[in-house]
């Protein structure tokens, strides 16, 4: 003999709307565990038993799937670590290379600065010559100018010399047009 929805809430001490939901929420269990008899619907002894044990499954059914919860939060955690530990090998690597390129930084720095002391020295050395230097080359001006003075005076003297000739030719070409003119033939 089954229960009525009344006796079953009575027995639970539950309401005849949470035996309801129970009966809802359990699928198949209107047509396989309740029977109507006059105006009643009656739940048989499995079915009885099935929501006594309602809270108790759930509990059983939650457990598997919070251990499925678990186990996948557990392989999200170790996927988590593991990516964090990529990162933080990336970042000793970037780290790493920054403080090298920060070392490489100082050295031509300080290598530029003492290239730029040696010139200092160098250039320090070059003002004494100077004063050498425009010594030699006022030498080589007076020798230039000395050049160009003989240079010149030959270039007047070979001017003259070519005036000359050019005199001599004008009249020896004057002598001979006068000579070869056609009315000297007649």
């Amino acid at each position: 003999m089954g229960k009525t929805i009344r006796q079953l809430s009575e027995e639970l001490k539950l309401s005849k709307q949470a035996i309801n939901q129970r009966i809802n929420s359990i699928n198949g269990f209107r047509s396989k565990h309740t029977y109507k008899v006059k105006n009643h619907l009656e739940i048989d002894n499995q079915g009885v038993k099935m929501l006594a044990n309602f809270g108790k499954q759930k509990r059983q059914d939650r457990q598997p799937n919070q251990q499925d919860k678990n186990d996948k939060i557990d392989k999200i955690d170790h996927i988590l670590l593991k990516q964090l530990d990529v990162k933080d090998q990336q970042i000793a690597n970037l780290q790493q290379a920054l403080d090298q390129q920060q070392k490489l930084q100082i050295a031509t720095v300080t290598e530029n600065h003492r290239l730029k002391e040696h010139i200092r020295k160098l250039s320090g050395l070059l003002e004494p010559s100077s004063a050498t230097q425009q010594q030699q080359s006022n030498d080589k001006d007076d020798t230039l100018s000395n050049s160009i003075n003989a240079i010149h005076d030959n270039a007047e003297n070979d001017k003259q010399d070519q005036s000359h000739i050019v005199d001599e030719k004008k009249k020896r070409i004057h002598k001979n047009k006068v000579n070869k003119s056609w009315w000297h033939f007649w």
